[in-house]
C-alpha cells in the first residue's frame, strides 16, 4: 500500500529547483511568484514555498516556453525604460517620481544608491495608451513640475503598495498571515501600539513573510532598504494600522495566539508553630529525694530526739 503513494518531495520541489526547471533566474522566479504567474504551496516543514510538479508541467507546456514566461517578468531600469517608452531618462524619472510609473523591485548598488526596476511589459503598455501621449512629449505638465519642485517621490510608497498586494496574495484566507504581511511593512512601534499583547506579537513574528534582503543584517545597505520598505507617510501608516487591527480581530476569532501553559498552583503548607510547653499537675510532680545529710552535732541530736516513740519521756 505504501509503495503506491508518492512521496511529498516527488509531488513538489523547492523554489530553487523549480526555477532551474523553468529556465528562470532566481529573481525572475520570485517575481513570477509575486505576480501570480507561478502558483506555490507552503512548506509544512517551514522551509519556504514549494512548487507542485503539476504546476511546472503546466508552465512548460505553454506556447513559447520559456521565452514567453521570461518576457512577462522582464524588468527595466531608468535608462532602458526610457528607451522602451521613447523618452529621455530625465522625463522617465519625473514620471516615476510623480507616481505614474510603479516600480516592481529595487536594489542598492555599491554606492548605496537605490535603483528602481519596472516591468518592461507595463512600460510598453503605458507608452501605447493615447491618454498618456501628453506626458511623453512636449512640455512636462504643470502638476508634475510642481510636485517635483516640492520634493515629491512616490516610488517607495508605490513599491510598498504593490508589494503588500504580493504578500496578501500569498497569505490567502489565513488572517494571521494577512496580519503578519501588513505588520512587516509597519514600524515595530506602530505594531506594538496596535497589537499590545506580547504573545500575539510573537505569533505575528513567526508568521512574518520574508522581505527582499539587501546586504548583511545591520549594514548600511540593509538599514536603507528597511527604511524604504517601512510605511512612512501619515495617511499610509494610518491605512496599514487600520488594516492590521481589522486582520487581528479576524485572527483572534479564528484562532487565538498560543500562550504558555499556566504553572500549577503550589499547595499552601501551614507555617510550623512552636510546641506548647507541657503543663504539669501536682500528681505529676515527682517525690522529693530523701535527705542524706549526715546526722552529727546538735542538729543530729535534735532530729534523733524528734524520732523517739510517743509516750517516752
Amino acid at each position: 500500500m505504501s509503495g503506491t503513494i508518492a512521496k511529498p518531495d516527488r509531488l513538489t520541489c523547492a523554489s530553487s529547483r523549480a526555477a532551474r526547471e523553468l529556465n528562470l533566474r532566481r529573481g525572475e522566479f520570485d517575481l513570477a511568484v509575486n505576480l501570480g504567474l507561478i502558483r506555490t504551496l507552503p512548506d509544512e516543514g517551514g522551509g519556504g514555498r514549494r512548487v507542485a510538479r503539476a504546476e511546472i508541467d503546466r508552465l512548460r507546456a505553454e506556447d513559447g516556453f520559456p521565452d514567453a514566461l521570461r518576457e512577462r517578468v522582464a524588468t527595466a531600469g531608468t535608462n532602458e525604460g526610457a528607451k522602451l517608452m521613447d523618452v529621455t531618462p530625465t522625463r522617465f524619472t519625473s514620471l516615476a517620481r510623480f507616481g505614474l510609473l510603479v516600480p516592481v523591485r529595487f536594489y542598492l548598488n555599491r554606492y548605496r544608491t537605490v535603483v528602481w526596476l519596472y516591468l518592461a511589459e507595463e512600460l510598453r503598455q503605458f507608452a501605447t495608451e493615447e491618454r498618456n501621449a501628453r506626458l511623453l512629449t512636449g512640455r512636462t505638465p504643470a502638476e508634475v513640475r510642481e510636485g517635483l519642485k516640492a520634493g515629491l517621490d512616490r516610488r517607495p510608497r508605490n513599491w510598498r503598495g504593490r508589494h503588500i498586494g504580493f504578500l496578501l496574495r500569498q497569505a490567502g484566507d489565513d488572517p494571521w498571515a494577512h496580519a503578519a504581511a501588513v505588520a512587516c511593512l509597519l514600524d515595530p512601534a506602530d505594531v506594538a501600539e496596535v497589537v499590545e499583547d506580547p504573545y500575539e506579537r510573537a505569533h505575528l513574528n513567526r508568521c512574518r513573510p520574508r522581505l527582499p534582503a539587501h546586504g548583511a543584517p545591520g549594514s548600511p545597505a540593509a538599514d536603507r532598504a528597511q527604511e524604504l520598505m517601512t510605511a512612512s507617510e501619515p495617511d499610509e501608516v494610518a491605512w496599514f494600522r487600520a488594516d492590521l487591527a481589522h486582520a487581528m480581530e479576524a485572527a483572534r476569532r479564528q484562532q487565538p495566539a498560543p500562550r504558555p501553559a499556566p504553572e500549577p498552583a503550589l499547595q499552601q503548607v501551614p507555617a510550623p508553630t512552636s510546641a506548647p510547653e507541657p503543663v504539669t499537675t501536682p500528681a505529676e510532680n515527682p517525690p522529693a529525694p530523701p535527705d542524706h545529710t549526715p546526722s552529727h552535732g546538735l542538729l543530729g541530736r535534735l532530729r534523733r530526739r524528734g524520732r523517739r516513740p510517743a509516750g517516752r519521756p
